[in-house]
């Protein structure tokens, strides 16, 4: 394959190219935050009994905002509308992910403050 044949098919979408490679970080990351904020709830609720709840929820909420950012800037500057190749569905599906790890973040902050346990649980 030629490289101009490669540019073509990577403009159609037919490759991965830079489009889709923004939507999925943005996926990722939107995960990643969804992951951090429900161990950070498992913690408060005494499901697990080791780690720092507030270091959690802290990262779920940053995680998060970041996967949103990052996700409404691909929306705002994807060329084209849904099925082009650009990445567009996956950057739509991308902001509530990361808005979910941002409350499930706050929620287990929350919870931590209401319950007056102290952040670090070692116990059982």
């Amino acid at each position: 394959m030629s490289a101009s044949a490669a540019l073509i098919a990577a403009a159609e979408g037919g490759i991965i190219g830079d489009g889709r490679t923004g939507a999925n970080l943005a996926l990722a990351v939107g995960a990643l935050g969804l992951a951090l904020g429900g161990l950070a709830l498992a913690l408060v609720g005494r499901r697990i009994s080791t780690g720092n709840v507030r270091t959690g929820a802290r990262s779920a909420i940053a995680v998060g905002t970041v996967g949103t950012v990052l996700a409404v800037l691909h929306v705002a500057t994807a060329g084209g509308g849904p099925g082009t190749g650009n990445g567009l569905v996956g950057a739509v599906v991308a902001i509530p992910l990361g808005l979910g790890a941002v409350l499930l973040g706050r929620r287990a902050l929350t919870r931590c403050r209401r319950t007056g346990r102290p952040a670090d649980r070692m116990t059982v």
